[in-house]
Order: structure tokens, then C-alpha cells, then sequence
């Protein structure tokens, strides 16, 4: 479909990528990634023709369509939801009236044995087959599924744009996207504005309607659901993985031992040749192998090693005085705006070290109840904040408060305390600081720079309940586990805002849902929480009708099958359970594969002369056939117990 050949780009003589080459196909999706400013977004923006390479070809085929979202766009507010999304259907509107144009003249014409009459008949019946395949029929029908799928309500459908957040607005774009039908969707950072449930809407999209996709994304669970190919710019090259993601990082890790290798070779190689010029350069009987060492050396092409590995990096918050048993408390706390109830008889407990998500679509109440744990804003109910709970928050706004006169380094030597003093250029390099960005001032920095740096703050700040608004919307994935571990490791309490997956998976033990005006609890993790959901509620969502939004139908659903903490401590029991039996499985299988391995490795050594006149090998082997039947029988057993349990 697109062809990408000896690409290259240059920015004031320094070259960004070159020699890049590649064919996207029909029904590629291709994971595009690399550090940030590796040229990500710039390879998008050739090949949907916004920007022009310094030299290199980008061919798409006439009749192919591109589609293109950007990280952020100017966005017009003259119209409303549906009238503005209903500007992706232009050309089938141009159709229909062609169409309609053509009729109109059929009708009005008699001349029907003539070969210019049969010729309009001809052309009405390809334009109306044409504009029947684009799904004329049901545009409207597409276009109220593709809103609501990312979020919207079908009351926003009339509202005008100007009435929504930048978030929302972008959403609104996505949309118009997806129902055009691109041949090439290009998407950079798709999810930052989106919710889990618009995510994973995305995700079934992408997967079942759309040609051919290349995005860019941090979500790691997001690109590994959607993408068969993954494509990494680093060190001014590509290298093309036709593998998911995770595949992706097990090959990388192995690539880059083996530049490692080729690397310290090469510096081996380099060190040799120029010991021996040293010694011999004033030696004449050597003077010919000294002139060719130095021609070696000048044709010696420097192996690049990939950026330094950011899983190496270990951060921990400094340690803070012990908070009390119960951090935060919540009593009917309930916030309005006037007649809008943003939620009401909020009612949980959360207990000291415990790690929680608040989860849910965005404008449910997810941030607002964050403010009124940290008495931004008045509420009301009861909330109470533990003895000597010590509260560490980051929100975007954090990042507005920094110091614009100070640079990167000052920034973080200003809070670093003790041994990590001597640790501050790593820490910033984790997080995309390193070499010269360091020395920069705030001030000059994006949005994106300032939240990084942030967050910087906050790690090294002692506290023992952490409140994290969204902490991965900037951040890479290298800097993202980064800050997993440093959470992992943190002794105090945590509640994480956030629609990342993959990063609250292994975080948190328990989900508080916001939807409808309420906050619900879910025991266990956030996988646990999503296999849920949609065990409960996709079946009943496809099947929803009239105006019902999908959020109102599933916590209808959810209440119906969630009936208090005692169902949930029953479910979480049986996943215990089956985790259990699981592990028996598994364990007993590897036993019987490692026995099988053995007993045919001993058969081969019988075979042998030798082995066969070796009647402690024969006693040994007989040992061995008893067990593997023991194990066998150990997993049959194991199996029968996992499929009455499931029964």
C-alpha cells in the first residue's frame, strides 16, 4: 500500500533518521516506537505528506486513502457533535447527490434505445453500487455507535464543540478519522485522552474494521492488542520486528547484547592498533604496518549501542514517618455543581500501604473526589484524612508551579537529599534529562518536559500517601517502569488515577469505580476488574436500544450482579481457587516434561554398548519410568479437579 524508500531527515545538519526503508501492507498494524525525539511523529507526518524528508521517496498509490491524528490539532467550534463528525461523510454526501442527480435525469429523458441514454444508466448503476458499499444506508446509525464507543452520551450529540474540554474535542476528531475509512490510519498517541472503556473500544476497531494502521503509543497494552509489527527508530536506523510488542522487547534485549559484544570488540580492536602505533611509530622497519594500522582505524565505522537500558534504573522514595491505620475515610461525601450531581454517597475506607485506582469515564467525578481528599474544594459529607498522613500529589497543574529561572538539574538538586544527591544525572536521564537537557531552564520547557520533571520532584519528596493524577500521559515506556518499580517498592499508600492498564497492572489490589453519580469497590487488580466488566456487560451493550448511554447500562448491570463486599470477597476466594489449581497444572506438566526429557535422554545412552552393559543405568531408568507415571497421574488428577471446578 505505501512504500518507503532510503529515507532521510535532517534537522540543522544532524541527522534525525537515515537510509529508512519499508512497505506497509494491507492489514498491518505496526507499533512505531523509540525514545522521544528518536522522529516518531516526523515519520507520520511524511508519510501523510505534512512534512518532506531531506531526501528518500515516500510512494502512496493514487487510490489510496491516508488518515491521520496528530498528538494536538486546531479544532473548530461552529458546529455540534453530530454535525462536526458528520463532516467525515462529505464525499458519500457528494455521491448522493450525483446519484440523485443522475435519477433525475433518467427520469426526465426517453431516448431509451440511444447508446448515450444506456451509458447514464450504466453510470447510475455503478455510482448507486458505490455509494450503497459506503454504507449510506446506515451512516447515522455508524456515526451514533463510533460516540458512543469513544465516551459520548447520545444528550452530547446536539451540544456544540465549544462546550467541551480539549480532551473531549480530540475525541471528537478521532472519531471523524475512523468513520472516513482511511486505507492508512496513522495515529500519534491515540489513548492520552481516552478512558479504559474507549480504549478498549478502540482496540475491537482497529482490530476488526480497520486496513492497514501505524501508531505511535506508550500504552504497552494498547499496541501489543492491536499491533502484529513493531517498528523501532533508534540510533538513526529502523529495525522491522514482524512481532507484538512484548515479542519485540525479549528481540531488542537480544540485539542489543549482541551490539554490546560487536561493540567492546571493536573498542578492543581500536585500542590494539593503536597501542602498536604508539610503540612502533618511530621505528622505520615498521613504518609500513604503522601506515596501516592508521588507514584501519580511519576506515573503522564507530558501532552504536542502543540508549542506555532504563530497566537498570532502581529509584525509591526517601522514608517517611508512618501515617496512621487509615489514610482516608469516606462518609457519604457527595459534590454538585448547581443541578449537576457530580457523585453521592461516596462511602469507602482505605487502609494504610494499600494501593488503589480510581477508574472510571473521564468528567465522572474521578479528579474532583481527588481534590476534595486534598481540600482543594468543598464537599459534603464526612471525608477525614488519617493522623500524620503526609500526602505527596501530582496533577497536571504541579507542573505550572516550578521555578521557570531554574534549570533541570537545580530543580532536582533543590529536593534531592542524602545519596541520591550523587545519583541526580541518572535519575534525569530515566526520565529523558540526560546530557545537555539537563541544563535547560524551565521556562523553555514543553508541557510535556514540565510534568516529566514533576514528577521528578515528587519521587524524591518523603511522603507516605501518594495521589497520582494521570502520572503517565508524558511519559516513555522505559520512564513509565521507572516509576512502576519506584511504586511497587513504596511502603506507604497509593491511589492512582489513571487509564493505563498495563501500568496499574501488579499496582493495585483494589478498583473503586466512578459512574452514574457513585463510586463502586471492585476487590483485586485492574485485569481482574476488566475481565469482569466484560463478562457482565459487552453481551448486554450490543444489545442495548433507544437512548440508553453505554456507562447507565452497565452499572445497571454491575449493581444487579454486585451485591456488596461480601460477593465480591466470594469472588475473589474462587479466583484464589483457581489460581491454585492452576498452578498445579502447570507445575505438573513441567515435572512430566522434565521426566520425559530425562528418560530419553537415558534411552539414548543404553542404546550405546557401553550403556547397555550398565545395569545401574537400567535400575536408574526403571526409577524413572515410575515417576514420569506418577507425574502423569499428578496431572490428570490436577486437569479433573480444574474442570469440576469450572463446572
Amino acid at each position: 500500500m505505501i512504500s518507503v524508500s532510503d529515507l532521510k531527515v535532517e534537522f540543522a545538519a544532524k541527522p534525525l533518521f537515515s537510509g529508512v526503508s519499508y512497505v506497509v501492507n494491507d492489514r498491518d498494524r505496526i507499533a512505531l516506537v523509540g525514545k522521544n525525539g528518536a522522529g516518531k511523529s516526523t515519520m507520520l507526518k511524511i508519510i501523510c505528506g505534512l512534512q518532506q524528508p531531506s531526501s528518500g521517496v515516500v510512494s502512496v498509490p493514487k487510490d489510496t486513502t491516508v488518515g491521520y491524528l496528530p498528538q494536538v490539532m486546531k479544532l473548530t467550534d461552529s458546529r455540534t457533535v453530530r454535525e462536526e463528525v458528520e463532516t467525515a461523510f462529505e464525499v458519500m454526501h457528494r455521491l448522493q447527490a450525483e446519484v440523485e442527480k443522475l435519477n433525475n435525469q433518467i427520469v426526465e429523458r426517453t431516448d431509451y434505445d440511444t447508446p448515450e441514454y444506456q451509458t447514464l444508466l450504466d453510470r447510475f448503476t455503478h455510482e448507486s453500487e458505490r455509494l450503497q458499499m459506503m454504507g449510506a444506508g446506515n451512516y447515522q446509525a455508524e456515526l451514533e455507535q463510533t460516540l458512543l464507543g469513544l465516551g459520548f452520551r447520545r444528550e452530547d450529540f446536539d451540544r456544540p464543540t465549544s462546550e467541551f474540554s480539549g480532551g473531549w474535542r480530540m475525541r471528537i476528531e478521532l472519531a471523524k478519522l475512523l468513520l472516513s475509512h482511511p486505507d492508512v490510519l496513522l495515529l500519534d498517541e491515540p489513548t492520552n485522552h481516552l478512558d479504559i472503556e474507549s480504549i478498549q473500544w478502540l482496540e475491537e476497531f482497529l482490530a476488526q474494521r480497520s486496513r492497514a494502521v501505524i501508531l505511535v503509543s506508550h500504552d504497552r497494552a494498547f499496541i501489543n492488542n492491536v499491533t502484529n509489527r513493531t517498528i523501532e527508530i533508534s540510533c538513526g536506523r529502523i529495525y522491522d520486528y514482524k512481532v507484538k510488542y512484548d515479542e519485540f522487547v525479549k528481540l531488542r534485549a537480544e540485539r542489543r547484547e549482541q551490539q554490546i559484544r560487536a561493540y567492546e570488540n571493536q573498542q578492543k580492536e581500536i585500542a590494539d592498533a593503536r597501542e602498536f602505533i604508539e610503540r612502533f611509530r618511530y621505528k622505520p622497519t615498521k613504518a609500513v604496518q604503522v601506515q596501516s594500522r592508521i588507514k584501519a582505524l580511519e576506515k573503522i565505522v564507530p558501532i552504536e549501542i542502543d540508549g542506555l537500558d532504563n530497566k537498570a534504573m532502581r529509584l525509591k522514595f526517601p522514608p517517611a514517618q508512618r501515617s496512621g491505620d487509615y489514610p482516608v475515610i469516606c462518609e457519604e461525601v457527595a459534590k454538585s455543581y448547581g443541578e449537576h450531581v457530580v457523585f453521592s454517597g461516596v462511602e469507602f475506607t482505605i487502609k494504610r500501604g494499600e494501593k488503589v485506582a480510581f477508574v472510571g469515564r473521564n468528567g465522572e467525578g474521578k479528579s474532583t473526589l481527588v481534590k476534595c481528599i486534598m481540600g482543594e474544594i468543598p464537599f459534603d459529607g464526612h471525608l477525614k484524612i488519617g493522623h500524620n498522613v503526609q500526602i505527596g500529589y501530582y496533577a497536571q497543574n504541579q507542573a505550572q508551579l516550578l521555578d521557570e529561572e531554574l534549570t533541570v538539574y537545580d530543580t532536582i538538586d533543590n529536593v534531592a537529599t542524602g545519596d541520591i544527591r550523587t545519583r541526580i544525572n541518572d535519575i534525569l536521564g530515566a526520565f529523558m534529562f540526560g546530557g545537555e537537557e539537563n541544563q535547560k531552564k524551565v521556562k523553555v520547557l514543553s508541557g510535556g518536559e514540565r510534568s516529566r520533571l514533576a514528577m521528578i520532584r515528587l519521587l524524591l519528596s518523603p511522603v507516605n500517601l501518594l495521589i497520582l493524577d494521570e502520572p503517565t500521559n508524558h511519559l516513555d515506556m522505559a520512564s513509565k517502569d521507572v516509576l512502576k518499580e519506584a511504586i511497587q517498592a513504596f511502603d506507604g499508600t497509593v491511589i492512582l488515577v489513571s487509564h493505563d492498564r498495563e501500568f496499574l497492572d501488579g499496582l493495585v489490589t483494589k478498583v473503586y469505580e466512578f459512574g452514574d453519580g457513585k463510586v463502586r469497590e471492585h476487590l483485586g487488580g485492574i485485569y481482574d476488574f476488566l475481565q469482569k466488566r466484560n463478562l457482565d456487560s459487552l453481551a448486554d451493550i450490543g444489545r442495548m436500544k433507544g437512548g440508553s448511554s453505554v456507562s447507565s447500562v452497565q452499572d445497571q448491570i454491575v449493581e444487579k450482579q454486585s451485591a456488596g463486599k461480601d460477593d465480591y470477597e466470594q469472588r475473589k476466594q474462587q479466583e484464589r481457587e483457581r489460581r491454585r489449581l492452576q498452578k498445579r497444572v502447570d507445575d505438573a506438566e513441567k515435572k512430566v516434561g522434565k521426566l520425559t526429557a530425562e528418560l530419553k535422554e537415558l534411552e539414548g545412552w543404553l542404546a550405546t554398548p557401553s550403556g547397555a552393559q550398565n545395569q545401574e543405568m537400567f535400575t536408574a531408568y526403571g526409577k524413572l519410568r515410575e515417576d514420569l507415571q506418577k507425574a502423569e497421574e499428578e496431572w490428570e488428577n490436577a486437569m479433573m479437579d480444574m474442570e469440576e471446578k469450572k463446572d
